[in-house]
Formats: structure tokens, sequence, C-alpha cells
């Protein structure tokens, strides 16, 4: 095998290092890290937080004066503006309208977010990103183990290929409860940016606590699926290891 391929003795000696210490953290993560885990997230979702009866508590009031409206002439008898904002204002309003238009300022005030959705969603964020390296580690450590292509003999071999498949479907699964977070973050965004245009219209309003209250059940719902995630994978792991680890028996010459 040497003769076919001339490695540095140095190299192999921290490949084979690295090796050691994939094996020695997966085998940790599957033994102690994710029954802990999924105990940890279990107490998580008994909290209070995720346990309110009115799901009315989430949604946040958007509190928005809504201030007269200016009214904006082509004749400059009329009201005009004091400063160059508004006069430059009054120009747009003057090219759009024949005699006059009323046209409404929105004060610069900030519309913050839900506080308590932000609150949560920060406890979540660091739980998701820890399954997703985590998984990944342990699907290193098995595919490190898969040995080489041979005739026969490879079912330890198929269990090994499953439970990467496995792993990297969590990790695909986890990424996209972030996609779900930040897609949150942007359509609350332009409803609320909506209320802003459009004030008078109460629908906006009801729509933007209508999102926080569905964002707040999908929260509660990426904590179970991560919960369970560790539950499958530990009881996946933990039932083939011995397939995981040694995927071919060393008598296999004996069934012939």
């Amino acid at each position: 095998m040497s003769s076919l391929l001339k490695v540095d003795n140095e190299i192999k000696t921290k490949v084979d290092a690295f090796r050691e210490r994939i094996t020695a953290e997966a085998e940790d993560l599957v033994a102690n890290f994710f029954p802990k885990k999924l105990l940890e997230l279990d107490n998580f979702l008994k909290e209070p937080v995720f346990n309110i009866s009115e799901l009315k508590e989430i949604g946040s009031e958007i509190n928005l004066t809504v201030p007269d409206p200016v009214l904006f002439t082509n004749s400059h008898d009329g009201l005009e503006p004091q400063n160059a904002k508004k006069r430059k204002m009054e120009d747009g309003a003057r090219d759009s309208c024949p005699d006059s238009a009323k046209v409404l300022i929105m004060p610069g005030a900030m519309m913050k977010s839900n506080n308590h959705l932000v609150d949560l969603i920060d406890r979540v964020k660091p739980e998701i990103r820890t399954l997703i390296e985590k998984c990944n580690t342990v699907k290193m450590w098995v595919q490190l183990l898969i040995p080489r292509i041979e005739d026969g003999n490879n079912f330890g071999v198929s269990i090994q290929e499953e439970t990467v498949a496995e792993l990297r479907t969590v990790e695909g699964e986890a990424a996209s409860y972030l996609d779900q977070i930040s897609r949150y973050y942007i359509t609350r965004a332009k409803l609320v940016s909506k209320i802003g245009k459009y004030p008078h219209v109460e629908d906006y309003r009801c729509s933007v606590k209508e999102i926080d209250e569905k964002e707040y059940i999908s929260l509660k719902v990426i904590v179970s699926e991560l919960r369970n995630q560790y539950v499958v994978l530990h009881d996946m792991i933990l039932k083939n290891i011995e397939k995981i680890k040694k995927p071919r028996s060393s008598n296999s010459e004996a069934l012939y």
C-alpha cells in the first residue's frame, strides 16, 4: 500500500492524531452530550415562557401616532413649508396633483421589535447552531469508520451510510430553522413598514400580531424538534454502535 502512494510521515502522524481526536469527541457526544442535551431541551419546553395559555399575550401593539395631513398646493398663496425638505416634498406633490393634495408626514420614531420573541429567539438560535456543529462532528467520525470498498459483507457499511444520511438530514433541517427565523424578521419588517405608510388600515396591525403568534408557535415546535432529533440520533447510534464501529466481522469466511 505504501509503495502505491507516498505519504509524509509527519503529515500522517498529524492526520492520525486528528482522527483520534474526532473519535474521542464524537463518542463522548453520543454517550453523554446527546442525552444531557435532550433532557435540557425537554426542561426548556416546560418553562413558563413556552406555556402561555393566551396567544394574544404574545402579539405586540404597534403604537404609532397618526398625524394630521399637511396640505400642499400649486399656489404659493396656500400653506408653504418652512424648510427645504418640506419644500422638496411640495414640489413632488405639485407635479403629481394639479390643484392640491393632502400628504401624511410620518414621525421618525423607531418601531421596536417584539421583545418577548427577540429574547426567545436569542435562546433558541444557539441551540440550533450547537446541533449543527455536533452533528457535523459525529458525521465525520462515522465517515472515517467506513472501511475500504470490497465485494460482499457490506451490511455494516450500509448501516454506517444510513447513519451518515440521517446526520446530514438533521443538519439540513436545523439550518432551515435559521432561515425560518430570518424570514420572520423580514416579513414582520415589511408589515410594520406598511403600518407606517398606511396607519389607518387596521388589518396591517392585526397581521403583525398574527405573525408574532405564529412565530411563537414555530419556536416551540423548533425546540421540540431539536429535542426529538437528539433522542433519535442517540437511540439510533447506540442501537447500531457495534456495526458502526466494526462494519465487517472478522470471521466472515466462516459463512462460506
